[in-house]
């Protein structure tokens, strides 16, 4: 832990993430922001889903005296009003960036969790509570934040590389398959992107205006700092164009969490988003200290 800490907090927009693209903002004055997590603890990387009336929000819960995320689940009624909150998914190796969906029948979750090697697709054996791995993809690189869609009919997954911090912010690489079960292929043109203002995926893809848009992470001021819509022009398992559209920050209302906006993931009427401030405080210190000391493990 260094001289200064990334805290993120979750909000619910009220707004389709189609019309916060046509906007270029986030409207701060229809986010409900979720309460604020104890010191040195954050939620972040919030993906959804809608089943009977009610939002199930899947995020990273993670303690800087851990050094070890988890997957909460926070379930919303009709009327947003949160109803409970679980931990979901617990591994060894540290886990964030859930993105959920549904395919063929069945509910996954891709959660981040390149220290086990690999990406593990998990399948809902009970929803929303019971999650077993399913799919394991070895691919040209452990995926982290890997962010599946379907387009041209094939799946594809978009992922930032393992390796240096400028790799893991500046670098996107695909792979597609026919079916979820594979077998995938990596894309012969990857890092099909090199660019630390828009590759590392963050949400989940969606179509504006008839255009394939997969948000990614604007990391050029700190990481995290924004978000632009990739939109991809071309995209076949030879071929692949994009452009960025400009910068989406955090929005007004955000408090003192300004510094950053990493995710905007598309949940139906909602759109779920995380914020971050970044504390100098001499709490961080403290806590690298007291890891080092052996106060805290994972």
């Amino acid at each position: 832990m260094g001289l200064w800490s990334d805290i993120w907090r979750v909000g619910i927009v009220e707004a389709t993430v189609e019309s916060i693209a046509a906007s270029g903002a986030v409207p701060g004055a229809r986010v409900r922001w979720l309460a604020e997590e104890p010191s040195f603890r954050f939620l972040a990387d919030p993906f959804g889903l809608w089943r009977d009336g009610r939002l199930y929000v899947f995020a990273e819960a993670y303690d800087y005296r851990t050094r070890h995320g988890v997957i909460d689940l926070l379930e919303f009624d009709a009327a947003l009003n949160l109803q409970g909150r679980r931990t979901v998914l617990h591994e060894a190796w540290h886990l964030s960036y859930p993105q959920v969906f549904e395919a063929d029948g069945e509910t996954w979750m891709a959660p981040e969790g390149h220290r086990s090697g690999g990406l593990t697709v998990y399948r809902a054996a009970r929803f929303p509570d019971v999650w077993e791995p399913a799919i394991r993809l070895d691919l040209d690189t452990p995926a982290i934040d890997a962010t599946f869609f379907r387009h041209t009919g094939l799946w594809w997954v978009a992922y930032a590389p393992d390796g240096s911090q400028a790799e893991k912010q500046g670098k996107l690489h695909l792979a597609y398959a026919e079916t979820i079960g594979g077998p995938w292929h990596v894309h012969p043109g990857n890092p099909v992107r090199i660019d630390r203002a828009s590759s590392r995926p963050g949400g989940a893809a969606f179509l504006d205006r008839g255009r394939l848009a997969l948000p990614v992470q604007d990391c050029t001021a700190t990481y995290g700092g924004a978000i632009r819509l990739l939109y991809l022009n071309e995209l076949s398992p030879e071929r692949f164009g994009a452009e960025a559209g400009p910068a989406i920050g955090a929005p007004e209302g955000a408090g003192a969490y300004r510094d950053g906006l990493h995710t905007l993931s598309a949940c139906g009427p909602v759109t779920l988003v995380d914020v971050k401030r970044i504390d100098r405080s001499p709490g961080g210190a403290a806590i690298g200290l007291g890891r080092r000391l052996g106060f805290w493990r994972s």
